[in-house]
């Protein structure tokens, strides 16, 4: 089966930068995240830790 889609896939012009993009994609995303999250505020990092905490004491209140 992987035989006939290698062979299928090496008849098909251009297609070798696909895996390039592909690859480049994945690292580009987790290189932005990673500087996100060293960037991130610490208070907005607290909030936000903080909401599932508030959520509680909203539906307790009512």
């Amino acid at each position: 089966m992987l035989k006939f889609v290698k062979k299928h896939m090496e008849s098909i012009v251009g297609i070798e930068i696909y895996p390039i993009l592909s690859l480049l994609i994945f690292f580009g995303f987790f290189v932005v995240l990673f500087w996100w999250v060293f960037t991130a505020k610490k208070d907005y990092i607290t909030k936000v830790s903080n909401i599932p905490l508030d959520l509680d004491d909203e539906n307790e209140v009512q």
